[in-house]
């Protein structure tokens, strides 16, 4: 349910869509996608009522936190369209870097990290749409002004290294355009070997001990990088496995920098993810 008004917006080609109150702006942009909605679109929320992150886990979204959502009708083959979690999760790591958050790294599958306190996280779903389209929702919620409490895991604003606030509206502006030139350089998972790449240059923990909780339960091990199609891998007491979905708990003394870094920067068309 939408709550309040809403104020449309371009923005380098997208649309852009500002309301004061929604349910999930997940939820919004699916039902947008589902109405016929042409993509490109952004759904951006002064604040939730029923926000939700991975697992259908509740995602606390008050007013001065950054909470949006971009809607793409048929943006690559289905199997592809995981790889947009990277795509965004690079395109918010340069976001925040260029507003002076350079302590934020990103962690395994959708997070943004700060010393090990979560920041952000990324929500992907799809939805397939009646004239067999794929509908694909990324959305993005950021802790610029609160950070939740008693969640079972650190949190922490996300502010310049200095400790001076980050706006929400700032760091959209940022956002959205980071994650236009993340797409192009992505071209419907052709440009994913860059985009992998770039994610891992913006990791934490790479080399670390951590910790993954799976279907096959809980176990400790390093965090070893990603294959070639973006799945974790992890080395563990039987050597290296292939994780496709885990919750990762990273050693908090060793997350602020990759220890291994992938190839160096990267440009395409003009467009330079840096």
């Amino acid at each position: 349910m939408t709550i309040g008004t809403t104020r449309g917006t371009a923005l380098q080609g997208w649309r852009v869509d500002r309301l004061d109150a929604i349910d999930s702006t997940n939820e919004e942009a699916r039902r947008r996608a589902i109405a016929g909605d042409a993509g490109r679109l952004w759904i951006v929320a002064a604040a939730q009522t029923a926000g939700r992150g991975r697992r259908g886990r509740n995602w606390v979204s008050p007013v001065g936190n950054l909470h949006a959502s971009a809607l793409l009708i048929d943006p690559c083959p289905q199997a592809l369209s995981p790889q947009l979690g990277f795509v965004c999760g690079v395109a918010l790591a340069n976001a925040a870097q260029e507003l002076g958050a350079g302590r934020a790294r990103l962690k395994w599958p959708n997070d943004l990290v700060v010393a090990g306190a979560k920041c952000a996280g990324m929500l992907l779903e799809a939805v397939a749409l009646p004239d067999r389209r794929l509908a694909c929702v990324v959305g993005v919620g950021v802790d610029c002004a609160h950070a939740p409490d008693d969640v079972g895991y650190p949190t922490v604003r996300l502010a310049r290294d200095e400790g001076e606030a980050i706006a929400a509206s700032d760091l959209f502006e940022r956002l959205a355009a980071r994650f236009d030139e993340a797409l192009a350089v992505w071209a419907r998972g052709e440009g994913f070997p860059a985009i992998r790449a770039a994610w891992l240059e913006r990791a934490g923990g790479i080399g670390a001990r951590v910790r993954i909780d799976d279907a096959r339960g809980r176990r400790e091990g390093t965090f070893a990088g990603l294959d070639v199609d973006g799945r974790m891998l992890f080395r563990g007491a039987g050597g290296v496995e292939t994780i496709e979905a885990a919750d990762l708990w990273i050693s908090p003394e060793t997350d602020a920098a990759p220890r291994e870094a992938a190839s160096g920067s990267f440009a395409r068309e003009g467009s330079a993810l840096k």
